[in-house]
């Protein structure tokens, strides 16, 4: 059967991953509210048992990452229900994160070809991705990459047919309804639009990651000067 011809009521679902996981569905669809469930839901489990080693927010699941010789599965299942079941519709603000972005140019090797491809000029395009707040839904692919959402619909554009083999680290990028910066240096085929100078990935950093799950993001345009200067700070 198809997930989007179920009914919400089918919801949550809860899948037993191996010994030691738990993966909690609370829905079928990419959606910001569904999205801040999740969030929510993994800021109240956390803490809330010994057992409990680790929890991974997607789209429109949380998977638990607990030890069994603490805590079992059952019991787990039943600090799920116990927390959804007060969980109110009003899961709180979130985290408002600032990125400086160089649009086009060396930093942005794709952006006129987004341009051309929507009949938009390059200006428009700079405008129209850094007048949209961005919910995070998720972080993955390398660490700290955020998936995020909001984007413009005139801004919607496929992946690059040939994906590249080295994409800078801080690349701002465009794939289908999303956009995205890569934290580290890595292969990819998002559209490159622009950079930021900002490290959005750092070990020695506590936390590592500068943007997560459930963060809003806001792009601010910069000079290429401007980029140099905190480039180097």
């Amino acid at each position: 059967m198809d997930l989007a011809d179920e009914k919400d009521d089918s919801y949550p679902r809860f899948l037993h991953c191996g010994d030691m996981g738990l993966l909690v569905e609370l829905g079928n669809a990419v959606d910001p509210s569904l999205n801040r469930r999740v969030h929510a839901l993994g800021k109240r489990l956390r803490g809330s048992a010994p057992g409990i080693l680790s929890l991974v927010p997607t789209y429109r699941s949380l998977f638990i990452h607990y030890d069994p010789t603490c805590c079992s599965y059952e019991r787990i299942i039943g600090l799920v229900q116990e927390n959804l079941a007060s969980l109110s519709n009003d899961t709180g603000g979130s985290r408002v994160v600032k990125v400086p972005v160089c649009y086009g140019g060396h930093y942005g090797p794709d952006l006129a070809q987004v341009a051309a491809i929507h009949g938009l000029t390059e200006h428009e395009v700079i405008e129209k991705h850094a007048g949209r707040r961005y919910h995070v839904y998720m972080v993955g692919f390398t660490p700290g990459f955020p998936y995020m959402g909001g984007l413009n619909p005139e801004l919607h554009t496929p992946r690059r047919k040939q994906p590249r083999t080295r994409v800078p680290a801080g690349s701002v990028g465009i794939a289908e309804e999303q956009t995205g910066i890569y934290p580290i240096e890595s292969p990819g085929g998002w559209q490159i639009i622009g950079r930021t100078p900002l490290r959005l990935f750092d070990v020695n950093r506590v936390p590592p990651f500068l943007v997560e799950a459930g963060d809003t993001v806001v792009f601010e345009p910069i000079t290429k000067e401007q980029f140099e200067r905190l480039a180097h700070r």
